[in-house]
């Protein structure tokens, strides 16, 4: 099974950015927890980030082209305005699990809409870096889900 996790932009500067909201864990490292967390499922992951919307609707498409099992995003700013991911997203055939680290409807208000919520599987946000790992969990089950 093939799990690919997208990260939009400025999530390259987890650890950094607004601690309080993201707390001092760098990409780097989630991503090594998901490596880890996928090995244990038995399951490979990639992993994915860029500040460039363009990059992003091509790695989607390549996803597509590639035939991966599922789609976690988190696609930081984009989530609450960019249709030309939320059309990319919407060409997958496999399960897409939307997540955060932050509480996305705890925060400003922009925050609270999500382009995506529609034809997404779910989402996951304000566990922080645990809203990767049980999206990963929630995708490997959808995606297993799908194949029966």
């Amino acid at each position: 099974m093939n799990i690919l996790v997208l990260n939009g932009i400025n999530l390259n500067m987890f650890g950094k950015r607004d601690p309080k909201q993201y707390g001092t864990i760098t990409l780097d490292e989630i991503n090594a927890q998901l490596l880890a967390l996928g090995q244990e499922l038995g399951t490979q992951v990639e992993c994915f980030q860029t500040n460039h919307e363009g990059e992003m609707c091509e790695r989607i498409h390549q996803a597509y082209a590639d035939g991966v099992d599922a789609v976690l995003i988190n696609a930081g700013a984009w989530t609450h305005y960019s249709y030309g991911i939320r059309d990319a997203l919407a060409i997958l055939t496999c399960p897409i699990v939307e997540l955060h680290m932050s509480n996305i409807h705890a925060r400003e208000p922009f925050r609270h809409v999500s382009v995506f919520g529609d034809i997404v599987r779910g989402q996951i946000c304000g566990f922080g870096v645990d809203s990767y790992l049980l999206g990963l969990r929630a995708g490997v089950a959808a995606a297993k889900a799908q194949k029966n």
